[in-house]
């Protein structure tokens, strides 16, 4: 009856501050006493169930005269200024979220009873309903005016979308279609203010909230998807709930995307949620272990019509630093299912940085540099760090679709291929001023524990060396020789330098392969490390036969010179790499050898394989590694080797073998043994060498050693298609299952049936066992894994002179072994302590000695 005869201000401080407030403590109270009474409502009790309704009756009535109030302030023709009306829009929205939350936990507060009273809450929801729709109405004709006050018109403003925000989580999953028209309105209010209220918005809870809501509506989006997936009969009401959600996730998706656009400078708290948004929706979609069970034809309906937004979203962040830190972080510790979706995301990153600015390719390739920020790693060593944690993607392996080239449609790659492809498509097109971060990265890639993420470093630089010029190919290639010279000793840093040296030396062009050879000659000992890596076929043939003949000489030059020395067994590893050399050249340059040359190896090493026993063998890495090499460099030589030292050989081996030697040992004999089906063994020695060889065969072919096992299969398939003596073929197979073993491996089946779904859940279960860093080893594994001494035999009384010169020569021998690990390896950084610990005890003892 009043509210025509007043302005908006004259109503504003007249009624609307006044009576507002009490209207909203009232309903406050009456929705206290109403919960409060709920517990005693019951069909028999008619006295509460009258007082409830009667307070829900007047809730309604209240709801409908606040929904009067905003239509007649709408209906006005005048102008309407927030600041003119600002109790209405804060008053309204509580009494809204209260009757929404009341309504939404309505079956846990009147329990069973909640059909005594559904009728009169069906019509609060609807008026709550009815109101917030006036509202939103009322607010998108409200304008701010420039004359008020600012900070009080953007502060009303700010309250009003928080106040909206906090709806949105009420009614989430009671109203998808009101749902989404809230967040379009706070959407569309934010940016519509957007000059006044960009530093005034709590940003964080905005994106938090519709990242939440993206997640929640995903999740549905896939659960139908699974249902439909599973079910045989299809059904269209199904399909279309299908539909409407995904369409409710695209319109979030789209929500988020036109959000960050506007307010990116001010969202760097919410960038480790955008982060995560990213990594969750992409775990629980194909190609992720973890994800539903949907059909292809859904599959490409969600990519398309939701994660295509990802896409763009991504390309905004790409821009803003505090993303790439979020990214990049250094002490990111993600859990299993989302360190795919990370590799992923790396990747597109990758595929998105060429078409940017130097100085944004320069923000993700190198490491932190803001002095406050966290340490972070750079693109490409994050690529290369997230790959080896897939350690279970990598092993099925999943699929993704591949790059589409002309001619051909896009084809399913494994993870391996889709990341190599991507990161030698970055290294293309990487800004020269960064070379130095991609050498880095590359190297470090390479020297890793992880053999699959050495090798993608590998295959980067061979792609590397072939993409770039000659000179640039030159300079690494010398690059890693000088690397391998200056290893210390055996690790697995050198294995993997020298696979990558093998493999891009075959890049060089022949000029610059005569550089190499200048600096590297192949005639002086000092560079056999190196050329025990390289593979002759490399070389023009002119090169090669240069290279083959200095190597040859040299080689056993070096052997006559060991074996004319007064040289113990323990110093035989330093002929570790000159055997090494000579083996590299019988197996890629064997027919460059002549007759002498042949000769002169095969001399060596029979010479060689005199000095070695059993004992010596299994005792002495170092005689184990010369027992490994020769074996080998013997088996080439094979059809020449005369018939007495071929049993000895295989004699030694078959006492080795009961011994538990390590796996490369066995594995060399194993290479030796293959080789002995070329080979007819001339009667006389046939009952000495047959059996033994039959014993060597059986034993390895049992051994539980996946990696051996097949290496096995392998060696007696060989050896069996080639051999004369067959009736050895069956005495190895005297076991039933080492017979299906071998049947099996002919046959290229596997060994155990497996469903799809069990082979996932097992890689999944396994992830963290196999692929996880190598442990520290306890104090216990490692008393386990000691050299236990042999046992002491019982002695006569001995005299003590006798025994201090036998205490004095231990000593002496651990000295003497600690300088030969010296020459061999750096230091640990404990070693110098302990050697001064032992000094004192030194200086003690002495001074117990009389002078």
């Amino acid at each position: 009856m009043f509210l025509p005869h007043m302005n908006h201000l004259t109503l504003e401080q007249t009624f609307f501050s006044q009576v507002l407030p009490k209207t909203v403590k009232l309903f406050d109270d009456m929705m206290c006493e109403l919960t409060s009474q709920a517990r005693g409502l019951s069909s028999q009790n008619l006295e509460i169930q009258n007082t409830l309704r009667n307070i829900l009756q007047t809730m309604v009535q209240v709801v409908g005269a606040l929904t009067g109030c905003v239509q007649h302030v709408c209906a006005t023709q005048e102008s309407i200024i927030l600041q003119s009306i600002h109790s209405l829009p804060s008053s309204v929205l509580h009494v809204i979220r209260s009757t929404f939350e009341h309504c939404k936990n309505s079956e846990a507060v009147y329990s069973g009873r909640f059909h005594l009273v559904s009728d009169l809450l069906q019509a609060l929801f609807k008026e709550a309903y009815s109101l917030q729709k006036q509202l939103m109405e009322l607010l998108d004709v409200v304008c701010m005016d420039s004359l008020v006050d600012e900070n009080d018109d953007v502060l009303n403003m700010v309250v009003v979308i928080h106040s909206l925000l906090d709806i949105c989580s009420v009614i989430s999953s009671m109203d998808q279609a009101f749902h989404a028209n809230t967040w379009k309105f706070i959407i569309k209010q934010s940016l519509k203010h957007q000059s006044a209220l960009r530093s005034q918005l709590k940003h964080e809870a905005v994106v938090t909230s519709l990242c939440e809501d993206i997640l929640s509506s995903f999740h549905s989006c896939l659960q139908l998807a699974e249902q439909m997936a599973q079910s045989d009969v299809q059904d269209n009401a199904d399909y279309r709930l299908f539909q409407k959600t995904l369409k409710l996730c695209r319109f979030f998706a789209n929500s988020l995307l036109h959000y960050t656009k506007e307010f990116l400078p001010f969202l760097s708290d919410s960038c480790c949620t955008l982060h995560q948004l990213y990594l969750q929706i992409h775990s629980k979609f194909p190609p992720s272990l973890y994800a539903a069970s949907i059909s292809k034809a859904q599959q490409e309906e969600i990519a398309g019509a939701f994660l295509a937004t990802l896409d763009p979203l991504v390309s905004q962040l790409l821009t803003f630093q505090p993303f790439a830190q979020a990214v990049l972080d250094n002490k990111l510790d993600l859990p299993c299912e989302l360190q795919l979706p990370q590799c992923l995301l790396l990747v597109l990153v990758m595929d998105k940085l060429p078409s940017q600015p130097e100085d944004l390719q320069t923000l993700w390739c190198t490491e932190g540099q803001v002095p406050e920020a966290a340490a972070r790693r750079s693109l490409l060593e994050a690529v290369f760090h997230s790959f080896q944690q897939c350690s279970g993607e990598l092993s099925l392996p999943v699929h993704l679709q591949g790059v589409q080239s002309k001619g051909h449609a896009k084809g399913a790659v494994t993870l391996y291929q889709h990341v190599c492809v991507h990161l030698c498509a970055f290294i293309a097109s990487f800004h020269p001023s960064l070379f130095p971060e991609l050498d880095a990265a590359l190297l470090n890639a390479v020297l890793s524990a992880n053999m699959i993420t050495s090798l993608l470093a590998m295959d980067a630089w061979c792609f590397l060396a072939r993409y770039g010029t000659a000179e640039l190919c030159a300079y690494h290639v010398t690059l890693v020789a000088h690397l391998i010279k200056a290893c210390p000793g055996e690790c697995r840093q050198l294995v993997h330098l020298s696979l990558l040296l093998k493999r891009l030396f075959f890049f060089m062009a022949p000029s610059q392969q005569v550089e190499f050879i200048q600096k590297f000659p192949p005639k002086e000992a000092e560079n056999l490390p190196v050329w025990q890596c390289i593979s002759f076929q490399a070389l023009s043939a002119d090169l090669r036969r240069q290279a083959v003949c200095e190597v040859a000489t040299v080689g056993t030059a070096q052997c006559r010179k060991w074996l004319g020395s007064s040289c113990t067994l323990g110093e035989l590893g330093s002929l570790k790499a000159v055997l090494s050399a000579l083996l590299a050249v019988c197996d890629s340059a064997g027919e460059t050898l002549d007759t002498g040359q042949q000769t002169a190896i095969m001399e060596a090493g029979s010479q060689l394989w005199a000095f070695l026993n059993v004992k010596q063998v299994i005792g002495q890495p170092c005689v184990q590694q010369t027992f490994s090499l020769l074996l080998p460099l013997m088996g080439f030589f094979i059809q020449t080797l005369d018939p007495p030292l071929i049993s000895q050989v295989v004699a030694l081996q078959t006492a080795v073998l009961k011994s538990g030697p390590p796996d490369h040992v066995r594995l060399a004999v194993l290479d030796f043994v293959s080789s002995l089906g070329k080979l007819f063994i001339p009667q006389g020695f046939q009952d000495k060498i047959l059996p033994s060889l039959s014993c060597i065969l059986t034993s390895l072919l049992a051994d539980r050693n996946w990696l051996l096992e097949q290496h096995a299969l392998e060696a007696f398939t060989r050896f069996a298609e080639g051999t004369n003596h067959e009736e050895i073929v069956p005495q190895c197979l005297s076991s039933e299952e080492t017979r299906n073993k071998v049947v099996s491996f002919l046959e290229k089946t596997g060994f155990i049936d497996e469903t799809e779904a069990a082979k996932v859940e097992r890689v999944k279960q396994e992830k963290d066992i196999f692929w996880e860093p190598f442990a520290d080893m306890t104090a216990e594994a490692a008393k386990g894994s000691s050299s236990e001494p042999y046992a002491k035999r019982a002695r006569h009384e001995v005299p003590l002179e006798e025994e201090y010169r036998s205490a004095l020569q231990e000593a002496a021998g651990a000295l003497q072994a600690t300088e030969s690990l010296l020459r061999k390896a750096p230091a640990p950084a404990w070693l110098l302590t302990e050697m001064e610990t032992l000094q004192e005890r030194i200086e003690k003892i002495k001074r117990c000695v009389p002078g």
